[in-house]
């Protein structure tokens, strides 16, 4: 359930909204202005937050820069609201609904921060297997690792096991400890106390915390740095946190779930993962296979997304042909599921008749291979005129191009292109940091808005 903050009366417009994200399945905190909205944010925390446009986002939204607190904020306002909107969007507003607000458009804000809706869509026996060993698992406390390819549906599959827990009335809090630097996820992790840092104008609680009596997923746990590992454990053994600046610690009741793409067992032996912790965590692995493993799947999912789209952008919902069946199947998915649903969202685009048929089924921007193997010289192609190309050149030059075509190949896909690159989200995110400084275009992540696009 996402955890929704409206910041603003709900006797107008905004409620409206209010009570459209509540019918999705939201729960809803509410405060009056930015000042009692940044108290909660502290406090209970939130995954996203509606504010209204005129009251003073940019002061909000500077206070949860300064105090790391990473929680997307929509601004929300008329039409006639433009001069607040542009000023709120430069202060960091992830987004504008405009008021009154569209069922719809909120449904997806909600579904961008939640990552799914609903039980996961398994038809496979594999994947059978898989969801009745994770609802067995559930009703326990144990520390589960779910491992898989990237786009597989990791935390699709948290989320249900922590509904189908005895926690399911508590929060389920999700952190990607790939997502921040290490320390603003220190932070975001173990909250901190007044005076803590510049900016900590005051305590604030971090995700242990929010999930109390809930679930707390680590997404991504093989890109913690070292010295977060070594809190980590002390925190999930003592079942207490120690906020920065913090005196005393505090306690906790929470159950972990982990999540990673990674081979744990080589970062141990390569002294990147702590070992202990790796235990800790892994007192039961599931691993979730690539959908090219799983081929009773590919369809049913295919024809939720479809549906789903369709519903999403006001068309009817039609049957996918037999040939564009064929083609589906025929797909190795290098992307997973995540592939899957970006080609059923495009391809219910662009079909034009009663069926979405063979040529709405776009592939070719992954290829029908994984993109390393796609940009491959042909066998008994010399590879020497590529090589030549680049001598003469700067090493950081040729870097720099191979991340960012990667990057494009990848329709933004950060994790899926550093997985290609053989480098770490991390190095990713700090390559692409470099490159914006450098005042170079980087692709934007899927959803994000392109850099051309925002206002300077």
């Amino acid at each position: 359930m996402t955890r929704l903050l409206i910041i603003g009366s709900l006797a107008g417009e905004l409620g409206q909204a209010a009570r459209i994200a509540n019918a999705r399945g939201a729960s809803l905190a509410q405060a009056d202005g930015v000042v009692s909205g940044l108290g909660h944010l502290r406090g209970e925390g939130a995954d996203l937050v509606l504010a209204e446009v005129i009251h003073d986002l940019p002061w909000m939204l500077e206070r949860l820069a300064e105090e790391r607190i990473v929680t997307p904020v929509i601004a929300c306002g008329m039409d006639a609201d433009s001069e607040a909107v542009l000023r709120a969007i430069r202060a960091g507003a992830r987004e504008f609904l405009p008021l009154p607000p569209d069922a719809e458009l909120i449904a997806a804000m909600l579904e961008a921060v939640t990552a799914k809706d609903g039980a996961p869509v398994c038809r496979d026996p594999a994947m059978r297997a898989l969801l009745a060993r994770a609802e067995q698992l559930a009703r326990s406390e144990a520390s589960v690792l779910v491992t898989g390819e990237s786009g597989t549906g990791k935390e699709v599959l948290a989320r249900h096991i922590h509904l189908a827990s005895r926690r399911a009335r508590g929060p389920f809090v999700a952190l990607n400890c790939a997502a921040l630097p290490e320390n603003l996820l220190e932070s975001e992790l173990f909250g901190h106390e007044k005076g803590a840092f510049s900016g900590a104008v005051a305590a604030r609680k971090g995700k242990f915390e929010q999930a109390e009596r809930g679930t707390l997923l680590l997404d991504e746990i093989g890109e913690m740095d070292p010295r977060l590992q070594a809190k980590l454990l002390r925190a999930i053994q003592e079942r207490e946190v120690d906020r920065l600046g913090g005196i005393q610690p505090v306690k906790i009741d929470v159950r972990i779930l982990a999540a990673t793409n990674r081979d744990l067992p080589a970062e141990v032996r390569a002294g990147r993962f702590r070992e202990d912790l790796y235990f800790r965590l892994n007192v039961v692995e599931l691993r979730i296979p690539p959908l090219r493993e799983r081929g009773g799947d590919i369809l049913p999912l295919a024809a939720y997304f479809a549906t789903r789209y369709s519903a999403a952008n006001g068309l009817p919902d039609r049957p996918i042909a037999p040939l564009a069946t064929v083609r589906l199947m025929a797909h190795p998915w290098p992307g997973n599921v995540r592939e899957l649903e970006n080609a059923m969202h495009r391809a219910v685009l662009l079909a034009s008749g009663r069926e979405i048929d063979l040529e709405a089924i776009e592939l070719a921007s992954m290829g029908d291979a994984p993109i390393c193997e796609a940009v491959a010289p042909a066998p008994g192609l010399p590879a020497q005129p590529a090589i030549a190309a680049l001598v003469g050149r700067r090493m950081e030059e040729v870097e720099r191009e191979l991340i960012l075509e990667t990057l494009g190949r990848c329709l933004g896909n950060r994790t899926r292109a550093a997985e290609i690159l053989g480098i770490s989200i991390r190095t990713m995110r700090n390559k692409l940091a470099e490159y914006r400084g450098q005042g170079l275009t980087v692709p934007p992540a899927p959803g994000q808005m392109p850099d051309a696009w925002k206002v300077a």
